[in-house]
């Protein structure tokens, strides 16, 4: 492909998604399935965090979450601190993705997914994914901390995390959103220096696989990373600055509270200009040995569906922002953090079901109390 029609091509991408969003920002309540509908494909593939997970329908998308997400956090003003096109290397030839990631904030006036209102801003991490073709969106990914959310409405629920808890900053050289076109030579410098970097990650999986040696040496991380690296993690693991904390603070935490890690791949790994991101469905599966997010351990492989975008700084990597589905990885294993939190706060009851009535009847006899008495006037009749 011509370097002219490489730019064509990410350049008329970032403009459908660009016309996506203010579309949908300015729509009203009512109108907001019709702005989906006109941007997006027939066959629309949309997948989201749990609880909402894959939903095919574009009116269904509206309905479920974006619908309610707006009546609870208004007026919602999107407030991106990167903005990316590129093609996917890890899909067919010549198949566009679009990224944005910021915040949106809103001031949280109505329960959402029965997180209680706090009557004041609240800011939704968020990264989404966009697969363009022609003139439309064919496939969203939209990941967002829910668990940030429960804790800025004061029901955080998990134990206390290694890393710090804050609203994470843009880029620190503020160059973030590439409106306009970028040397395609940057963005594989980019992904060629990402690629190494998941090489590493991979082979130090394997050795911890087959050795049971997961403390990864220093000296690997910085070969791909500067020493004053940023991390920013979930809700539940927190951010992270230089490499020495970072492997504190998460790497070993995550490297060796888990095992049997199986990476599974990625839906869409690109880059341009000095930034970079992917996303997987799930991109892990891991089980839980116990002390990992300060949890029990569990023999349930879960997965990890996971969002990293990166920024390059000369040949390493100095700033990493990272969504991990959390709540969908703890579902996995038992714990249903949002379904904890509603009988926490009283607006869902503990409900059995299936009761068999029958199940529950004694059977004839004498009750425990019976034999206590009977005991006793034996005891009183023997003294006597």
């Amino acid at each position: 492909m011509s370097e002219n029609l490489h730019t064509q091509n990410l350049q008329t991408a970032k403009r459908v998604v660009l016309d996506y969003y203010e579309a949908l920002d300015g729509a009203r309540q009512g109108e907001i399935a019709k702005v989906l509908a006109q941007h997006t494909a027939e066959d629309y593939r949309w997948r989201g965090m749990h609880p909402f997970n894959e939903i095919s329908s574009a009116d269904e998308v509206a309905e479920r979450f974006h619908m309610p997400l707006r009546a609870s956090f208004a007026p919602l003003q999107r407030r991106p601190d990167i903005f990316l096109a590129g093609f996917n290397t890890e899909g067919e030839e010549g198949e566009v993705w679009v990224c944005q990631m910021g915040n949106l904030l809103g001031l949280f006036d109505r329960a959402w997914m029965d997180i209680p209102p706090t009557r004041k801003m609240c800011f939704i991490r968020y990264a989404e994914f966009h697969r363009v073709d022609g003139d439309r969106i064919a496939e969203t990914a939209f990941f967002t901390d829910v668990i940030s959310v429960m804790r800025q409405a004061g029901c955080y629920p998990l134990p206390p995390q290694t890393g710090s808890s804050h609203i994470y900053p843009g880029p620190r050289t503020h160059d973030g959103l590439l409106f306009g076109t970028r040397d395609p030579s940057e963005g594989t410098a980019t992904m060629a220096l990402v690629d190494e970097m998941i090489a590493d990650l991979l082979h130090g999986n394997e050795v911890g696989n087959e050795t049971g040696q997961n403390i990864m040496p220093r000296s690997v991380l910085a070969r791909c990373w500067h020493e004053d690296m940023i991390w920013a993690g979930p809700e539940g693991i927190g951010a992270s600055y230089t490499i020495d904390r970072y492997q504190q603070q998460h790497q070993h935490p995550f490297r060796t509270n888990l095992f049997d890690k199986t990476f599974n791949g990625h839906v869409a790994r690109l880059a341009e200009g000095n930034y970079a991101c992917f996303f997987g469905w799930p991109n892990l599966t891991v089980t839980a040995d116990g002390g990992f997010c300060g949890l029990p351990g569990s023999d349930v492989p879960a997965d990890m569906r996971v969002v990293d975008v990166y920024r390059r700084d000369g040949d390493k990597l100095a700033e990493n922002w990272v969504f991990i589905d959390m709540l969908n990885w703890l579902n996995m294993q038992g714990l249903d953090a949002l379904a904890r939190m509603r009988q926490l706060l009283g607006v869902e009851e503990f409900r059995a079901e299936n009761i068999i009535e029958s199940d529950w009847e004694r059977p004839d006899g004498p009750t425990p109390s019976d034999e206590r008495e009977s005991r006793e006037r034996e005891d009183v009749h023997s003294n006597a």
